[in-house]
């Protein structure tokens, strides 16, 4: 299964809309926004993208709170299972243990993607490219024993993204 990922888009929506495009466009099956929404079109992306999603609040979004019930929005930590792989997803990074297979998070705009004990750890990056001239997200593929993360990055001026890929082996 591919899961798209981004991360606090803030008030770029045209950048969330070309990462959502983008990671569709790849195969993305299933969207995680992992906080910092701040903009209810961001949300509204989501829903039309035509696939299941899940976004968590990020210290930027109490606003939204009215949408709760239109959208996927969850609150942190949220745990949920998908292709048999237990999620812990938050924007805050103070939850950081090892408590799910996989733990997304947000808010540092940093990207990160480390394995440690069975656990991968996974920030897409930002998406808004506010801290840097780069607009980033993630995919991650899940496969038998492999997760697979491809990170996409481009300076907002270019056309095309760049992408890294790590492969990590995982005991059942």
């Amino acid at each position: 299964m591919k899961i798209g990922i981004l991360s606090d888009t803030h008030k770029k929506t045209k950048l969330a809309k070309k990462a959502i495009k983008h990671l569709i466009k790849n195969g993305a099956e299933f969207l995680i926004h992992a906080g910092d929404i701040v903009e209810p079109e961001v949300l509204e992306l989501l829903k039309n993208s035509g696939l299941e999603y899940r976004a968590v609040y990020g210290n930027n979004d109490a606003h939204l709170a009215s949408y709760h019930n239109s959208y996927f929005l969850v609150q942190e930590p949220y745990y949920f299972k998908l292709a048999n792989t237990k999620f812990k997803l938050m924007h805050l990074p103070f939850y950081m243990n090892p408590d799910a297979d996989v733990v997304i998070f947000g808010h540092t705009h940093i990207f990160e993607c480390d394995f440690k004990n069975n656990t991968l750890f996974l920030n897409p990056g930002e998406t808004c490219a506010r801290n840097k001239s780069l607009t980033e997200f993630a995919m991650l593929e899940i496969e038998n024993n492999t997760y697979k993360v491809s990170y996409y990055s481009k300076d907002p001026k270019e056309e095309l993204f760049n992408e890294s890929h790590f492969v990590f082996e995982r005991t059942l």
